[in-house]
């Protein structure tokens, strides 16, 4: 008796079969741009480096079991309102794609500002300038080199960029966060990043584990917002993000009036705070820095040309 042949398997559909039905989904829950969200979401669960063009050219293809899998469970969390960065568990800042989820806030692209002044500010303390971006010898180097500590490091997005870029200049970073759950989000970024710089998470509030240091520079983007502005946000950032990194007190200074009352005396003569600012109190906390008789302050815009960041510099020896 001939064997009887074997039922072919049913295909599953084609990426681009999984866009469309995704598309439709979004759309129907009120996401600008569906289907250009869809192909995003799928680059992001299909591996590291993947762009959304060359899912646009694989569209035919049919997909891994496992990335369709991941992808419907990530257009699901999003189509219920989830922020894209939470809903595909992953978030880009600088040159780095991170793990994320709403144990941290998600990186916002002016903070990359931040880091951007802290590198400069850490090339010339170690005698190296830069021009168009690029390092440029500008005398003998300061040896040590110096340690940079990231407070409310959040996800890590901060410390892990200047450890990657600013190895020339910082030998150690520290991590500081206050939340137990953001705080192992950061060990487990640090673990996927593995920068040459050592970067060691430290739990506690503010300036508390820093007790005994004597660092180079000291950054932070601390909340900032009153209870009424944070009740004003986006409904998505209220629902998913987390509450205490975002609201600082009564006028939204609480946790930069602390930094500025006590970061001195862990700086390095000439050293520097830098810190992130809400854009509409940047004189407030300029005149807040001057109380706590910062001789140099400067105030820096993002780049959306809002001023944004606060550089308070320490004395230097006599």
């Amino acid at each position: 008796m001939p064997e009887r042949a074997a039922r072919p398997r049913p295909a599953r559909a084609s990426i681009g079969e999984a866009l469309a039905e995704a598309a439709l989904r979004l759309g129907h829950s009120g996401v600008a741009d569906p289907r250009r969200e869809a192909t995003t979401i799928w680059a992001a669960v299909a591996g590291a480096g993947v762009q959304r063009g060359e899912v646009w050219l694989e569209r035919q293809h049919e997909p891994a079991s496992a990335v369709l899998e991941s992808f419907q469970a990530a257009v699901q969390r999003r189509a219920s309102g989830m922020p894209l960065a939470y809903a595909v568990g992953r978030a880009g800042f600088r040159t780095l794609e991170l793990k994320l989820d709403p144990r941290a806030l998600i990186p916002r692209p002016e903070t990359e500002g931040l880091v951007d002044l802290v590198l400069e500010y850490g090339a010339r303390a170690s005698g190296i300038g830069t021009r168009n971006g690029t390092p440029e010898a500008r005398g003998p180097r300061r040896e040590p080199r110096g340690v940079v500590a990231d407070v409310g490091t959040g996800c890590g997005c901060i410390a892990l960029s200047l450890a990657l870029e600013g190895e020339e200049d910082f030998a150690r970073v520290i991590a500081v966060e206050r939340s137990l759950g953001a705080a192992a989000l950061a060990r487990e970024n640090v673990e996927l990043v593995r920068p040459r710089v050592p970067v060691e998470v430290r739990e506690g509030d503010l300036l508390a584990p820093l007790a005994g240091e004597r660092v180079r520079a000291i950054v932070a983007n601390p909340p900032y917002l009153t209870e009424r502005e944070w009740r004003e946000l986006d409904p998505a950032v209220r629902q998913f993000e987390p509450r205490d990194a975002l609201v600082s007190g009564r006028d939204g200074l609480d946790a930069t009036r602390a930094l500025l009352a006590g970061a001195a005396a862990l700086l390095e003569p000439g050293g520097v705070l830098a810190v992130e600012i809400d854009e509409r109190r940047a004189e407030r906390v300029r005149a807040v820095a001057r109380e706590h008789r910062w001789p140099r302050v400067a105030i820096h815009e993002d780049l959306f040309g809002r001023p944004r960041f606060l550089l308070a510099f320490a004395r230097e020896e006599v």
